[in-house]
């Protein structure tokens, strides 16, 4: 049996199903729609119409929505993304059916009402003010916004104060109608029961609503210059992030770039720059490189958090590390250390069924298709010196840098 087998549904949604041995059941409609696909003046609908899809459809009033699954001992969550929208639920495997309804009348059937609308405003701002006091989270937005200027893919998913407290339930409405086309979603299951009860269920409750299909192309972001900024931050410490543009999902030299970044400045303690910058010298306590894919380009950022007086310093040892990844083979035993440590990062991440579920259904909604565990490692254990060095080369040789300072 193949590890998921999939369908499609008969307005276009696709379906993916893992079977499993558990009680219990997890199962998400992933929507191809996030803070890119906004329009200028709109920034920070696609999230706040995430929050807002719990308020109440056309069937249920918020309440109603909220109590659906948690009478039953079940979850239900969402999250937004750059790129998509995630709604996802945890039941009992004989309450499989119950969300899948549920979810069908929150993504097709929610009415956005005002009166609920102020009150996740009220939430978002909160959000908001949260998010401006954390100086490690806010210049990631602003590195982002530069790095990819005049795009949709800059400005951070909250949006601002200002144009949330003016967003109409109207225009929540021309969003969901715009961007949340069944051409665009994917519905992935896993539990124990088949394809076939998987699809028979997803079709009774989504597969009866209205065929739609996207009429917009995303617009890639335009070449851009590097650059080397600084910003007047009155920060207790000084927090900077040094990175380039990456590679997008489907390009092949993702996961050798992903590897790389990994090595760089991964979670495990002994990434090199962990060692230089924290064990060895003792000027940052938090380091770290990640990247991050999408669907038409990527971005790679090194961040470190530090004394002002020694800011210049990490930033002079992170560019001697990349440069050294650049121009110096890595070794044999220091290439299989860290691929065997991605490999179990790999696992780790998709030990829960919830977490494979949701990372499937994602790649089915870019690709079409999805590696099981085993194909990934293969990959992974095929990389080699040079293709590490090759994508050094060719992706971190003209790096930006933005700190904040007082």
């Amino acid at each position: 049996m193949r590890e998921f087998e999939t369908y499609i549904l008969p307005n276009g949604i696709r379906g993916i199903h893992r079977q499993v041995r558990s009680s219990v059941t997890h199962c998400a409609l992933v929507v191809n729609a996030g803070s890119r696909d906004e329009l200028k003046g709109e920034y920070g609908i696609a999230h706040l119409t995430e929050h807002a899809l719990f308020k109440g459809t056309e069937r249920r009033r918020a309440y109603q929505v909220n109590c659906r699954l948690e009478n039953l001992g079940g979850e239900l969550n969402a999250y937004t993304t750059k790129e998509d929208t995630t709604l996802h639920a945890t039941v009992m495997r004989h309450d499989f059916s119950r969300a899948v309804e549920l979810i069908g009348d929150v993504i097709f059937r929610s009415t956005f009402p005002e009166r609920e609308l102020k009150k996740e405003r009220e939430v978002i701002a909160d959000e908001i003010n949260s998010y401006k006091d954390s100086p490690s989270e806010r210049i990631y937005d602003d590195f982002e916004d530069l790095i990819f200027k005049g795009s949709e893919l800059g400005h951070n998913i909250l949006g601002s104060k200002s144009t949330i407290a003016r967003l109409s339930t109207d225009e929540l409405r021309s969003f969901v109608k715009r961007t949340y086309t069944t051409d665009q979603m994917v519905f992935s299951s896993i539990g124990n029961f088949s394809v076939n009860t998987a699809r028979s269920v997803a079709e009774r409750y989504l597969g009866g609503f209205d065929a739609t299909q996207r009429e917009y192309e995303r617009t890639s972001p335009l070449a851009y210059e590097p650059f080397a900024l600084s910003q007047l931050r009155h920060t207790h410490q000084a927090h900077g992030i040094i990175g380039t543009r990456g590679y997008s999902i489907s390009d092949e030299r993702r996961l050798p770039l992903a590897l790389l970044v990994n090595i760089l400045g991964g979670p495990s303690a002994n990434s090199l720059l962990n060692i230089e910058l924290r064990e060895r010298r003792g000027l940052s306590y938090n380091v770290e490189a990640t990247y991050t894919p999408y669907s038409d380009c990527g971005i790679v950022g090194i961040y470190f958090s530090s004394d002002h007086c020694n800011a210049e310093e990490c930033i002079a040892l992170i560019e001697r590390e990349v440069d050294a990844l650049r121009h110096t083979p890595i070794t044999a035993r220091r290439l299989s250390i860290a691929k065997r440590q991605f490999v179990a990062q790999m696992a780790v991440a998709m030990e829960s069924n919830e977490g494979y579920m949701l990372g499937a259904g994602k790649s089915y909604l870019l690709y079409k298709d999805i590696d099981t565990l085993e194909e990934a490692y293969k990959k992974v254990m095929a990389i080699t010196s040079e293709q590490i060095m090759e994508v050094a080369c060719d992706s971190l040789g003209s790096l930006s840098r933005l700190i904040y300072t007082r």
